[in-house]
């Protein structure tokens, strides 16, 4: 599984990240993680507001900072 987290770099951004991490870990999954800060690359890939979070190639959070459930929601 591949999870790529879009943005440049700001709190939520970052925020986005750790929320990620620690709800794999807690899951004991693991999952590859990408961060993405190349704007290029997000506008190529539909990426409008940050942050965002694609699955696998799909696109499923974009503009807020998920939190662990949703995550876990994505994750089953």
């Amino acid at each position: 599984m591949k999870i790529e987290i879009f943005g440049p770099g700001c709190q939520k951004c970052s925020a986005a990240e750790k929320i990620i991490k620690a709800t794999l870990a807690e899951l004991k999954n693991d999952a590859e993680v990408v961060k993405v800060t190349d704007i290029q690359e997000m506008v190529s890939r539909g990426v409008m507001f940050t942050p965002a979070v694609i699955i696998d190639g799909k696109k499923v959070c974009e503009g807020k900072v998920p939190t662990p459930d949703m995550i876990k929601g994505w994750l089953k």
